[in-house]
């Protein structure tokens, strides 16, 4: 079976439990037989590097340690952050580039993407908008390194 990895048309990985992912694409939704955080591990190591590696990297650049978002591939500003710590299995991962909004409805959070599907999050608004917030703060980092060159 071939492995899932995350591209430009990739909108979220919802890890489910330990054997299964929903991936949330532009225009299509599957489940695929792996857990979120392995996914994202091989999609990393796809673009040339590992989950460990690029959340080291995040950690440098951010000065943060916990819940980093992390840049999967560079040219394109592939930068996903996690809703939840990364070793749950139930974490999503949402990417940057597509996020509208987030709003509460009824005492749930929800991240509006930019092709209008919702992402419901198991986290409070405040939550979701520091993770967004720290993930623009590493794409504004890696854009600036970026243009120095």
């Amino acid at each position: 079976m071939e492995k899932y990895e995350v591209n430009e048309e990739t909108l979220a990985v919802i890890g489910l439990d330990k054997n299964q992912t929903r991936i949330v694409e532009q225009n299509r939704e599957y489940l695929v037989q792996d857990m979120a955080y392995e996914v994202m591990d091989y999609s990393c190591k796809y673009f040339g590097s590992s989950y460990v590696g690029r959340v080291d990297g995040s950690r440098k650049m951010l000065g943060a340690n916990y819940k980093l978002p992390i840049i999967v591939e560079e040219s394109s500003d592939l930068i996903f952050f996690p809703i939840s710590s990364p070793e749950n299995v139930q974490c999503t991962w949402i990417s940057l580039k597509w996020v509208d909004k987030v709003y509460e409805q009824n005492h749930k959070t929800y991240i509006l993407l930019k092709n209008g599907k919702e992402i419901e999050c198991i986290a409070s608004k405040q939550s979701v908008q520091n993770q967004i917030m720290r993930a623009s703060r590493l794409n504004l980092i890696l854009n600036d390194r970026k243009m120095k060159k």
